[in-house]
């Protein structure tokens, strides 16, 4: 399963404005509906954030570039787009018998609807809804990574490299952490469900995708000098919304459209709108990626199933396979070099 979102990408670029998603919705459309269900609270007077929320939408993270300046879609849009995305997940789930490089697609949940509010992106601010530009140096980096890895496969390692440098995807192919759990979280093809916990001092967010677990205090302490797979978590409550801020990454973390660096200082807040709708908020702040901060919205959808296990594991067959493949292909490329000379 690591590889579907992947191959999801291309259908996604060709289907992204044509569904904006099941979950997509934004504060103005949600509180609505606020005053017609109430958010629950807990024994101890805090917004009740409990449950298995969903995020799945094909709405992209950036706006698309045909449809710059146009933040909202209009209604015969709108019909339009969900009904070309229902064709399009019904070709996903029937895939022909045999059709082995289409596999993956049988798998794809990246949901229908159009949002209530009908938006272009995710990405709130910049008002663009795109990622704003890279600085020099992450230019100069992005593109000497291009250079070392090119002509190369997705998860091949860079050449000579091991485990540590399977690409910028690295964490996702041995299993540590996911595309779309972030943090933060963004949404994609597959496996697009959280599970939330809470106590009067603690909150945990565990992910279906690589089944990670954010064990995060509210109790006031400092972070701690020690970089973590995730970043280090604090939380703490400002007024009904939560809010988490994670420094001290270990490595880059992989988002659906890009790298985190290890310097980026995440904020998210949650904020429960009504008794089935929870809006997560991210701000990513890392002045040595991106020229300034960028933030994006994802109203999430309570889900009444439970959320099943996701078995990947570090170690698994995937990693000696592609090590191995990579080996051989080096010393192909050195055969060649030499026969050439």
């Amino acid at each position: 399963m690591r590889h579907r979102f992947f191959v999801a990408s291309a259908v996604v670029a060709s289907v992204a404005i044509a569904s904006l998603g099941t979950s997509v919705a934004g504060q103005g459309a949600a509180s609505a509906r606020a005053a017609k269900t109430t958010a629950p609270r807990t024994s101890w007077g805090k917004p009740d954030l409990q449950g298995v929320w969903d995020f799945r939408t094909v709405t992209p993270l950036e706006r698309p570039k045909e449809l710059t300046g146009k933040e909202t879609l209009s209604a015969n849009e709108a019909a339009d787009f969900e009904s070309r995305a229902a064709v399009a997940n019904d070709r996903d789930r029937n895939v022909p018998a045999g059709n082995v490089g289409d596999y993956n697609q049988f798998w794809y949940d990246r949901g229908t609807q159009v949002a209530l509010t009908k938006r272009t992106s995710l990405i709130v601010d910049p008002p663009d809804g795109r990622i704003p530009a890279l600085t020099p140096e992450a230019e100069r980096q992005r593109d000497a990574v291009a250079q070392a890895r090119k002509g190369l496969d997705m998860d091949a390692p860079t050449r000579g490299g091991w485990v540590n440098d399977l690409g910028p995807g690295g964490l996702r192919v041995r299993c540590i952490l996911g595309f779309n759990a972030g943090p933060p979280m963004t949404p994609s093809a597959y496996n697009n469900n959280f599970q939330l916990f809470q106590t009067a001092d603690h909150v945990v967010i565990l992910n279906e995708m690589i089944h990670d677990a954010r064990i995060i205090p509210l109790d006031g302490r400092p972070h701690l000098n020690l970089r973590l797979w995730a970043g280090d978590s604090r939380a703490r409550w400002q007024g009904d919304t939560l809010v988490i801020d994670t420094v001290n990454f270990k490595a880059p973390t992989l988002m659906t459209t890009g790298e985190l660096s290890v310097n980026t200082h995440l904020t998210e807040k949650f904020t429960r709108l009504d008794a089935d709708t929870l809006l997560y908020e991210f701000t990513v702040d890392d002045p040595t990626t991106w020229t300034k901060p960028w933030t994006a919205q994802v109203p999430m959808a309570r889900s009444r199933e439970p959320m099943y296990e996701y078995a990947c594991h570090e170690g698994n067959y995937s990693v000696p396979n592609i090590l191995a493949g990579a080996r051989q292909r080096e010393a192909a490329e050195e055969s060649a070099r030499k026969s050439a000379r």
